[in-house]
């Protein structure tokens, strides 16, 4: 059993805001920076070679809510362009459309940064109004920090996606967040050198940025360059020493490097602070186990397997304490919980089937389960015995059967 890292990713936005339905986007904008379209590529080439006078611009791309069914796609570019027309022209910006509904502006000559977000709004408020549609808007604004101008680009879609959580109506303009959204992104897709980057960049903005460390710290463990990730998940904790996923992750760096006792005092600690984290609770009742102190990791287990009752690790580990401890019955109904959720599960297979035959029930039902253990564990002697058993069970009540009927 492998447990992980916890990066937190995107749990951290709902205590920035009271919406609990926030939700990460199917797609992101940011992935154009990976597959490099040939519209991306157009306007950064124009944007590069554009004349700005007085060196500062806006950057918003924008997404026009639809469904392929919609007619308003057809009507979607002629809109767009109209309304931007009306607020600006050729002189003062450019735009490219990024597919059917989403494109991409920049523009100029403004007073104001103040000025510029309001000309933003308001054509964000025309082209909802024309289409009847919700409109999702990513801002940036040149110069900011040391981004470059084709940079600012890049900042504008990754402060849509920031958006997108928010829902299909949202307008975000470009910070440290919007950085650590596309880090966590990076992070799914396993990239992991260019997670780091888009974190370390968010903590140019904002040093003390929790999440942002602990998210680098993350990406570091899993990289294996632990030294690295202990001092990011220390510089954490002296930010926040009650930040339970960060106090989560420096025990599991300790139980990554063998030290047992030291991960297990960590997660005490993160479970005083909050007892109902599943991360936590599974790995302490774990290791708890690991220590041969059952009594002890059993609470720990129930509560995992509460807070999260679609993962069958809980389940099965509870099932392994109470076959050890001579609780047969509780066992088969742990195990088979865990079965049902992961029917691939070996060990709650194999643990099943023993748990039967120490019942003296539904041997024939035991004898399919052991097999089963076997069939993906091949070389497991514990599987391999406890099969032998059931089936000279079986093969003795056979004979007693025959002798019973003979006589």
């Amino acid at each position: 059993m492998t447990i992980k890292f916890s990066s937190k990713e995107i749990h951290f936005l709902k205590t920035d805001s009271d919406d609990l339905n926030i939700k990460p986007p199917e797609t992101y904008f940011s992935d154009l920076l990976l597959t490099k379209t040939v519209q991306t590529k157009a306007f950064q080439k124009r944007l590069s070679k554009a004349k700005i006078p007085g060196g500062k611009f806006l950057c918003a791309v924008i997404q026009i809510s639809t469904d392929a069914s919609d007619p308003i796609q057809e009507k979607a570019k002629s809109i767009f362009e109209a309304v931007f027309n009306s607020f600006l022209d050729n002189k003062r910006g450019i735009w490219e459309n990024l597919n059917e509904t989403s494109f991409v502006m920049a523009f100029w000559d403004y007073a104001s940064v103040k000025k510029a977000s309001g000309i933003i709004v308001a054509i964000k408020e025309k082209i909802s109004t024309a289409l009847k549609a919700d409109i999702l808007m990513g801002v940036s604004n040149f110069p900011f920090h040391d981004f470059s101008k084709t940079q600012t680009f890049t900042n504008a879609l990754k402060a849509i996606d920031h958006a997108a959580f928010f829902g299909a109506d949202t307008l975000i303009h470009f910070d440290a967040t919007s950085l650590n959204i596309s880090g966590d992104r990076l992070y799914q897709l396993n990239k992991c050198d260019l997670a780091i980057k888009e974190y370390q960049k968010g903590l140019e903005i904002t040093p003390n940025d929790i999440n942002l460390i602990n998210s680098l710290g993350v990406c570091f463990g899993v990289m294996g360059k632990l030294d690295k990730a202990k001092l990011e998940f220390k510089k954490a904790m002296s930010i926040n020493p009650n930040e339970p996923m960060v106090i989560y992750n420096m025990g599991l760096l300790y139980q990554i490097k063998g030290n047992v006792d030291k991960a297990i005092i960590y997660l005490r600690k993160a479970h005083g602070i909050d007892p109902l984290v599943f991360e936590v609770e599974l790995l302490l009742g774990q290791l708890l186990m690991k220590k041969e102190h059952p009594g002890q990791a059993l609470p720990h287990l129930e509560k995992a397997s509460r807070t999260n009752p679609e993962s069958g690790l809980a389940f099965r580990m509870k099932g392994e304490i109470f076959l050890a401890d001579n609780h047969p019955e509780k066992a088969s109904h742990e195990f088979n919980n865990a079965i049902k959720l992961n029917p691939c599960d070996a060990v709650s297979l194999s643990g099943y089937a023993n748990s039967l035959e120490l019942q003296e029930k539904n041997l024939n039902i035991a004898l399919t389960f052991a097999k089963n253990s076997i069939a993906l564990e091949p070389d497991n002697k514990l599987f391999k015995k406890r099969l032998k058993v059931i089936q000279d069970k079986i093969e003795g009540r056979s004979i007693l059967e025959d002798t019973i009927k003979t006589a």
